[in-house]
């Protein structure tokens, strides 16, 4: 074989390699084991019930405008319907901030399911590590309160290994977030393939099996971890209610 024709067949490898890499990064599924909300048209609406003080109006904000680019669904800011310990509404989301305690955790979303279905979620803001000068940042703010959001319409993260490259989405794992504030391509392309189906029902605004009420507020009444990141920094549990019905909560720990 000839220097040429090697240098060419060097040149096609990397260029099908190229392809096969950029292939794999654009179908990569971080569906949430496909959990939805149930709804019989698209786009549909989630209400987000803003319990937020004045310090996370503006991300609240920017959060629903985030996740209202998706051609399937709308965020829509209403008025909060919990109390301080963020109690869930059923068929919405409760988005609330408070000085939660050094436990740890620094934003938390949970989300009730029955069968696939979501039925309502919750996330919080834990306050006592956001007013410090490590995580009081506008970056760190959106990457949390994005990510929480993203969790309670179904979607996962798209990566979990923190040595990788920044993706530039809140769903990704990082350190540093200022690449990682807002939603990108793939989890709108994400959402489009979660919701390509209807259903002969729907979950939002509906009242949906009272007892999935009470408020999991503590590790211990969070179930049994099923995931936890290498270097600590984000965990799932589950919490098995019976009868087809769960809560999940996602912890990002500070």
């Amino acid at each position: 074989m000839s220097r040429t024709s090697r240098q060419r067949l060097v040149l096609v490898f990397f260029v099908v390699f190229a392809l096969v890499a950029l292939t794999a990064v654009t179908s990569a599924n971080h569906s949430w084991n496909g959990f939805h909300w149930a709804r019989q048209s698209n786009p549909f609406t989630v209400q987000l019930g803003d319990n937020v003080s004045g310090a996370w109006d503006s991300v609240l904000g920017t959060t629903a405008s985030d996740w209202s680019k998706s051609t399937v669904l709308d965020t829509v800011i209403v008025a909060g319907g919990a109390s301080k310990n963020c109690r869930p509404t059923s068929g919405r989301v409760e988005v609330c901030n408070s000085t939660y305690g050094n436990n740890g955790w620094l934003g938390i979303a949970q989300v009730w399911v029955s069968g696939s279905h979501i039925t309502q979620g919750t996330v919080k803001l834990n306050d006592t590590y956001f007013n410090t000068p490590t995580y009081n940042t506008t970056a760190w703010r959106n990457l949390v309160s994005c990510q929480e959001v993203g969790h309670t319409l179904g979607l996962d993260h798209q990566d979990e290994n923190f040595n990788n490259a920044n993706l530039g989405t809140c769903m990704d794992y990082t350190n540093n977030p200022s690449t990682n504030q807002h939603p990108n391509s793939h989890d709108y392309n994400q959402l489009v393939s979660i919701y390509s189906h209807l259903d002969s029902t729907t979950t939002l605004g509906s009242l949906v099996n009272r007892v999935q009420d009470f408020v999991h507020s503590a590790p211990p009444e969070w179930g049994k971890l099923i995931r936890h990141s290498s270097n600590g920094k984000n965990s799932l549990f589950e919490l098995d209610l019976g009868h087809g019905r769960k809560v999940f909560t996602f912890v990002t720990w500070a």
